[in-house]
């Protein structure tokens, strides 16, 4: 039986010295869904920069891709106590992967390999281990505006669509949000020509967030600060833009880059994090039409919040402050309102938090 009272929350770090870091692995606590208070249960040490977070979709293992390498690990959680125990490390034949997800079938791993351009599909095998690389695409297209930014194509995140069928693939270099296929009896992947058009020149979309129906699809630009709303053909794996909307307040005139964004579970809330602002930004969704409408920003309590996560009954928010080395509770009203609640969590460079249902199913 497990027990709803509570669930386990596994925080991605980096740990570098050229990132000027100060994290230490993967940590593993317990939240207490009643008071959004979180217990330290374990450190997994000795990673170097575990800084993005999977579960597999039998919900019994977890993967952690090693940003600026060129690897991804394994691990097996106990159920009863939601500890890791390590089981094998593979490369990702890229540089830099900074996102993963697990297909439908749970048979191969998709990585986001940021600075080699590509993405990859990765054999799962069935005890938990990454396997030997089954495919790999190189995305190409038309640069950026952005002569730092955007040398070339920077890959972000690769997002299942709800449906399982695409994968959705924010490019920050190219300023283009591609889709891709996955053939899971021939281990292959396809990109698929949707007819998405190109995101704003210089927007750099970083991640994407499906609304529940599985009709929306809300993309953040990491460059331009903004959240561009998008019909899904979840036949096509088409996007059709209809909103673009910024994600910093009108009354902010400085330097500000946009993060993660996240839709609520019930679909009438999206969330967006805002690194200079060092805010989370409120949007209402119409759920007719999808369009967003600003219903605040609420402070993050620290300095460069780089993701935030919701837990599993929707009741908290936590923002992860990079910079500050801290993981903020929010309690999230019924009007979407976050009000800071519970004690801070001190973690070191923290990047990514998933939460695991205590002895039950976990959930990202």
């Amino acid at each position: 039986m497990h027990d709803p009272s509570s669930c386990f929350a596994y925080v991605g770090s980096r740990t570098t010295r050229e990132r000027n870091a100060r994290g230490d692995g993967i940590n593993v606590y317990r939240e207490d869904a009643v008071t959004g208070g979180w217990t330290h249960l374990q450190l997994v040490s000795g990673l170097a920069n575990p800084s993005y977070l999977a579960f597999d979709r039998t919900q019994q293992f977890l993967y952690a891709v090693h940003g600026d390498l060129s690897d991804i690990s394994a691990f097996r959680i106990e159920p009863a106590t939601g500890k890791l125990t390590f089981i094998n490390s593979a490369g990702t034949f890229g540089n830099n992967p900074v996102h993963l997800a697990i297909d439908p079938t749970n048979r191969f791993i998709v990585v986001a390999n940021h600075i080699s351009s590509t993405v990859v599909l990765l054999a799962r095998n069935a005890d938990g281990t990454v396997g030997d690389l089954a495919d790999k695409i190189t995305l190409t297209g038309q640069i950026g505006p952005h002569r730092i930014e955007q040398p070339f194509s920077k890959p972000h995140q690769v997002e299942f669509d709800p449906s399982g069928r695409f994968v959705l693939v924010p490019d920050k270099g190219l300023d283009q949000v591609f889709t891709v296929r996955i053939d899971a009896s021939a281990g292959k992947l396809a990109l698929i020509d949707a007819g998405t058009p190109r995101s704003r020149d210089g927007s750099g979309p970083r991640h994407v967030a499906f609304h529940p129906t599985g009709s929306f699809a809300y993309v953040v630009g990491e460059l331009d600060s903004t959240v561009t709303g998008h019909h899904f053909d979840p036949t096509t794996g088409r996007l059709t833009p209809f909103q673009v909307v910024t994600t910093l307040p009108d009354t902010f005139v400085g330097n500000s880059r946009a993060a993660e964004v996240a839709v609520s579970s019930d679909g009438r809330f999206l969330y967006a994090s805002n690194r200079g602002h060092n805010s989370v930004a409120a949007f209402s969704i119409n759920q007719g039409d999808g369009r967003l409408t600003p219903a605040g920003w609420t402070d993050s309590q620290g300095k460069t919040p780089r993701f935030f996560a919701m837990d599993p009954a929707g009741h908290f928010l936590f923002v992860a402050n990079e910079e500050s080395d801290s993981i903020v509770p929010f309690r999230v009203g019924q009007d979407g309102s976050l009000a800071p609640a519970g004690t801070v969590v001190h973690s070191g460079s923290p990047v990514c938090i998933i939460f695991a249902t205590a002895g039950g199913r976990q959930t990202a």
